[in-house]
């Protein structure tokens, strides 16, 4: 065609297809099948891969389980309980509901492994209890919500992570154990940016929980604060793997909304199985077309050309990672990290292992970069999901979140630089690395 290779065209249409507004699950089934097309290949081998992906991987099962143990906790009473629970713990300091929004995530996070389920779940509730009698601007409440949300899928569960161990081979189970310690100092410098600017703006302190509502404010989020402890002790304790701590934290998020706090009824069970379904045929679509893209991708070798272009400068260990970095916070600018995860990351696989960096570190830095092209603009997901929910325009969101841009870069720079902010905790469990 016109003089171009097989893979150009493929490129070329993958490019035009998206920008005429097909979803880039569908652009990169598309233009893979009309690579093969042209390359002279079997065009039934897109759907070999699509079907060996997709029905031979068990680990994948542990992505729509999540997803609708994240939406059965969105349900009912069990975010408002949650949130009286942080107010509690960290309401009294300045910029009290800020901190209690950070908290709120970091907690939340070990039930759903989903930024945007977070920003959802959470958002709606916290950014009404910021702006309420004009405590907050409206922008700071929205940008310190998309913020906090991308911690979700840093601290396990993770989706982001078991799509990572689906590509790399990594332990889903020391993936999860790697993310704990960086999420949690996403966390702290979060809650310190937000102390700043809160005694900067002077934004309010909450009146402190009375002594006596503390028991029952414990008491009433124990169910939900019980369920990453279920899950957790049940992975690394050798009871169930990773999918299987899925399934056991959807049904324990089913109990705990239907039959504890009673805050489950047949209609909204029925919407949330609906919401979970549209969610899993999403990421579903996006897993195809990469297996398809990556079909492509290995019959170029292009994995291998870009291991020997890399080595070619000669670059260390940390010399690539900072290479990555750039490339996966410029790209998160500008593409849907789910298909940064899927389609980019894989090709820099190769050389991971052959510098000798270890899977689960580079697992851990590559989902950090992710999280934070959330926030990024353009196309920052979370962004336009809080704008939509406060009808902030979105220049003043994202002007809000620099800051806190700017910390989760300072953090990905020390997790980056310092492998055992991720690796202690694997190490400690048994990780040989």
């Amino acid at each position: 065609m016109m003089g171009l290779t097989p893979f150009e065209v493929c490129v070329i249409a993958l490019v035009v297809l998206a920008a005429f507004g097909l979803p880039i699950s569908l652009s990169m089934i598309g233009a893979s099948i009309l690579y093969l097309f042209d390359a002279g290949l079997d065009p039934g081998s897109v759907a070999e891969q699509i079907l060996n992906g997709l029905y031979n991987s068990y680990v994948l099962l542990a992505v729509p389980l999540f997803i609708l143990a994240a939406d059965l906790m969105n349900t009912g009473s069990l975010t408002d309980r949650l949130l009286k629970f942080c107010l509690m713990l960290v309401g009294r300091f300045r910029g009290g509901l800020g901190h209690v929004n950070v908290v709120s995530n970091i907690i939340f996070a070990g039930m759903s492994g989903s930024a945007i389920a977070d920003a959802v779940g959470i958002g709606r509730i916290i950014i009404g209890m910021m702006t309420r009698d004009g405590k907050y601007p409206v922008a700071y409440a929205a940008a310190i919500t998309a913020s906090a949300a991308i911690i979700g899928p840093i601290i396990p569960p993770s989706i982001p992570m078991v799509l990572y161990a689906l590509i790399s081979n990594a332990s889903i189970g020391y993936l999860f154990l790697g993310g704990v310690i960086p999420g949690l100092l996403l966390g702290l410098v979060f809650m310190v940016m937000n102390a700043l600017l809160s005694r900067r703006r002077n934004y309010p302190v909450e009146p402190p929980v009375k002594l006596r509502e503390v028991p029952r404010a414990t008491i009433e989020a124990f169910p939900a604060l019980l369920l990453p402890v279920v899950l957790l002790v049940g992975i690394y304790g050798g009871v169930m793997t990773p999918t299987e701590g899925a399934a056991a934290a959807a049904a324990y998020a089913l109990l705990a909304a239907a039959f504890i706090y009673r805050a489950l009824t047949p209609r909204q069970l029925y919407n949330v199985l609906l919401s979970s379904g549209k969610a899993t045929t999403s990421v579903g679509m996006l897993i195809a077309g990469a297996l398809a893209f990556n079909y492509v991708v290995t019959a170029e070798n292009i994995p291998v050309t870009v291991q020997h272009f890399i080595a070619g400068f000669h670059l260390s260990k940390f010399g690539f990672l900072l290479l990555v970095n750039a490339v996966l916070l410029v790209l998160g600018c500008l593409l849907e990290g789910t298909t940064i995860l899927l389609i980019i990351v894989p090709i820099f696989i190769p050389t991971v292992n052959a510098l000798g960096i270890d899977t689960v570190h580079f697992g851990v830095v590559v989902v950090v970069n992710i999280m934070i092209g959330l926030l990024t603009p353009p196309f920052g997901l979370l962004l336009f999901v809080v704008a939509n929910m406060t009808r902030q325009p979105l220049l003043a969101i994202v002007r809000e979140c620099v800051p806190f841009i700017v910390a989760a870069i300072a953090m990905l720079a020390l997790i980056t630089f310092v492998p055992e902010t991720v690796l202690w905790l694997p190490h400690l469990m048994g990780y040989k690395g």
